[in-house]
């Protein structure tokens, strides 16, 4: 069923993550032209955070650190992709010249992925020239965006199953090529242990998982045959799925094939239910299983799973070993956006603050301050001016300077056992499936301060 990880997850990217600079919004090259025109390119600062937590998250868990600097690190203009803005003519001769030198030359500082936020807290700041900080908004959003909502989904899965082995099975429902990666590689960071998508395992090294299909049954005159063939050509990693016809009638012939493949060696390893009752079925095929001395043999599940329904069959003490997850993982079903902004905070050393309605923002470069109780668990964060002496472990660390990185990146199982850490510092009620209210985090007296003198300047 699994192939372990490499000693040496691959740095490769994912596809489509090493993409055109034109994967951006229009405005940003407008406004990138107008800065260059005006000779606007003072430093500026800016912060990606998120506003407001769905209505369905106590936390949430960042991720796509890594994508980002990448990003950052290789974004540069083909003469190609310049000839076709100059073809638009709209943009100016000024802006057309500077595109061909074009470098992300800034500093970004950031949590280590796998960090457990709250709303308003900021995960990634840049301080860059302000056409080159600008300019990079549209795509950091898209890759923190959805690798943090699908990091935090996963968490939430191990938390309803912290025992039971969680296989990301999303990619075909995924939206694209890039996101069933990234799912994968998100997933995994929030507690996953395997992926079925096997790009993901070869650019990422993530453990690779899969059974196989109805049609492969199908493709058999007899079900046992099909069981025979496939445990003889993969007889390292047998994960029989018994439910194309009859679930106890698949698990009995189950029981008949593992007697004569014990002969030659060969173990199944697990039966995999996709359809039905789950928790009817894993009980019967158990006692089926268990009554024919395939006491060894594990159940994994799929079909339309997700952190609820993965609660229920674990309060139920559904003999379920692995629980494989689709859709309702790639998609973040029950919360599939954040209401996530990469706004400016500071301009030409001048902060500034947004005051539209609903979508106020802090004013200059922000510090978010971890203190914790005695027993360990996370006790609050303050939210601080960058420049304020707070007790607390500051989040936020420098990750670029001067456009390349100041560190390698860790490996990912690195990451994923940090997110682990930060799931067990949590407090009780918020490692529930239950929406908590109250988030442990106050704003400082020093951003107050700020907020009010800058919103007392006339705009």
């Amino acid at each position: 069923m699994t192939t372990r990880e490499s000693p040496q997850s691959r740095l490769q990217s994912a596809p489509g993550t090493q993409c055109s600079a034109l994967l951006t919004d229009w405005y940003q090259l407008s406004m990138l032209d107008a800065y260059y025109q005006l000779d606007m390119q003072e430093t500026a600062i800016f912060e990606f955070f998120v506003r407001r937590l769905p209505k369905q998250r106590s936390f949430l868990v960042a991720a796509g650190l890594e994508q980002v600097l990448e990003y950052l690190q290789n974004l540069r203009f083909t003469p190609e992709e310049i000839d076709w803005l100059a073809s638009t003519g709209r943009l100016s001769s000024i802006g057309l010249q500077r595109l061909a030198s074009f470098r992300f030359t800034g500093r970004v500082f950031a949590v280590p992925e796998g960090t457990v936020f709250f709303a308003s807290e900021p995960i990634l700041r840049v301080e860059a020239p302000l056409p080159e900080a600008q300019l990079v908004e549209s795509r950091v959003v898209s890759l923190l965006h959805y690798q943090t909502m699908i990091a935090s989904k996963a968490a939430r899965c191990r938390l309803a199953a912290p025992r039971a082995q969680l296989i990301d099975f999303g990619m075909r429902r995924a939206h694209g090529a890039e996101a069933s990666c990234l799912a994968s590689r998100a997933s995994y960071i929030g507690g996953f242990d395997s992926t079925a998508t096997v790009e993901a395992s070869y650019h990422y090294g993530i453990p690779l998982s899969g059974t196989m299909a109805h049609s492969f049954v199908q493709a058999h005159e007899l079900e046992s045959q099909a069981f025979l063939n496939f445990a003889r050509c993969h007889p390292q990693n047998i994960v029989l799925l018994i439910d194309t016809y009859d679930v106890i009638r698949g698990a009995q012939r189950v029981v008949e094939v593992a007697d004569r493949l014990r002969s030659d060696g060969i173990r199944v390893q697990g039966v995999r239910i996709d359809s039905g009752d789950l928790e009817t079925a894993a009980c019967g095929v158990r006692a089926v299983l268990d009554s024919g001395g395939c006491e060894d043999v594990q159940i994994f599940v799929s079909g339309s799973l997700d952190e609820y329904a993965i609660e229920r069959l674990v309060s139920a003490q559904a003999p379920i070993d692995a629980f494989c997850l689709g859709t309702r993982l790639a998609v973040s079903e029950d919360a599939p956006s954040l209401d996530c902004a990469y706004k400016l905070h500071q301009y030409a050393d001048r902060p500034v603050r947004k005051l539209s309605q609903y979508k106020e923002s802090w004013p200059g470069p922000r510090q978010v301050y971890r203190r914790y109780d005695p027993s360990g668990y996370l006790a609050m964060d303050v939210l601080a001016c960058e420049d304020e002496v707070i007790d607390g472990r500051p989040l936020l660390q420098e990750v670029m300077s001067n456009g390349r990185r100041s560190c390698e990146p860790p490996p990912l199982s690195e990451v994923r056992r940090y997110c682990a850490e930060q799931m067990e510092q949590l407090p009780p009620k918020y490692r529930t499936l239950e929406h908590v209210l109250e988030a442990p985090v106050k704003v400082s007296q020093g951003q107050h301060r700020l907020a009010d003198e800058v919103g007392q300047i006339p705009h």
